[in-house]
């Protein structure tokens, strides 16, 4: 009986900071990507609103009870009101009591415009991505898609091989990146199995999937019928050692996690000769 042969080698996903280092941060804060840049995050992940004037912030929530204990609405505020709120003590809300630990910098927890954060990536000393989800329904509808393609075209980031995708639920929302700027990559994000057969009807060719972790345990099929699709697969959110190694079974293209740290050194702990090309941006559909 002959012996079996080698397993194939597992595919290594590019590594992407959820909202930042957010385990272990405020989400969304310029502290917390920092912190992903400071572990090795290969790419960062936000989400974006637009202000009342005008600007892009990264905020998931349409309000700011969860992380500013305010009741105010993104949309209907202004950038120079949300600087002043503490976007960060709600994580760690003890804090004040622990003599050891390191003084606040108030700067890396207010709320972090995408601009900043753009401005972060180009000027770190490595090549980093940014994923950038644009949050529906909202009062400016397709202004935010305008907003951030007119955003990225100022760093030069709207071209092939750009650092940037734009991600979205709403594929109206990409279909209007994709009129603007053709060639940015475009990420169709999944929240349940059961909208995939209306999903792969819209979809564009090119298009990234990204579906939730939890579809694809609790879905088998569903993650099979992704794997085939021929399309690229963006995953999150990722922060175990099992989910990590599902993704890798079923060849995605990158996973974006709470820890990111965590997840690459679970990676460098498999050994070299994964079968990633770190040369080039992921995206492209094979």
């Amino acid at each position: 009986m002959s012996e079996p042969g080698p397993a194939a080698p597992r595919v290594r996903p590019q590594v992407l900071a959820h909202r930042g280092a957010s385990f272990d941060h405020a989400e969304h804060t310029l502290g917390a990507y920092l912190a992903a840049l400071d572990d090795g995050a290969e790419g960062l992940e936000c989400d974006v609103r637009l202000t009342a004037d005008g600007h892009l912030v990264c905020v998931h929530d349409r309000d700011l009870r969860r992380i500013a204990s305010n009741r105010g609405i993104v949309s209907t505020m202004e950038l120079a009101e949300l600087a002043e709120l503490d976007v960060a003590a709600w994580k760690h809300p003890w804090a004040d009591l622990d003599d050891e630990r390191p003084d606040r910098d108030e700067q890396l927890d207010t709320v972090l415009t995408l601009r900043k954060l753009c401005e972060v990536v180009a000027d770190y000393d490595r090549r980093v991505e940014i994923a950038i989800e644009t949050k529906h329904p909202t009062r400016y509808g397709g202004l935010v898609e305008r907003r951030v393609v007119d955003l990225l075209d100022d760093f030069g980031w709207t071209h092939a091989g750009s650092p940037a995708r734009v991600m979205s639920f709403s594929y109206t929302a990409l279909q209007r990146v994709e009129r603007m700027a053709p060639d940015l990559r475009l990420v169709m994000l999944v929240e349940h199995a059961r909208t995939w057969p209306m999903l792969s009807r819209v979809v564009g060719r090119d298009w990234i999937l990204g579906p939730g972790i939890a579809e694809l345990r609790e879905h088998p099929r569903f993650a099979e019928r992704l794997r085939r699709s021929g399309h690229d697969l963006h995953v999150w959110t990722v922060n175990t050692a099992e989910d990590l190694a599902l993704c890798q079974e079923l060849g995605v293209r990158a996973v974006i996690s709470d820890r990111p740290g965590h997840v690459l050194g679970l990676l460098a702990a498999q050994g070299s000769g994964d079968g990633h090309a770190d040369a080039g941006p992921v995206g492209s559909v094979h």
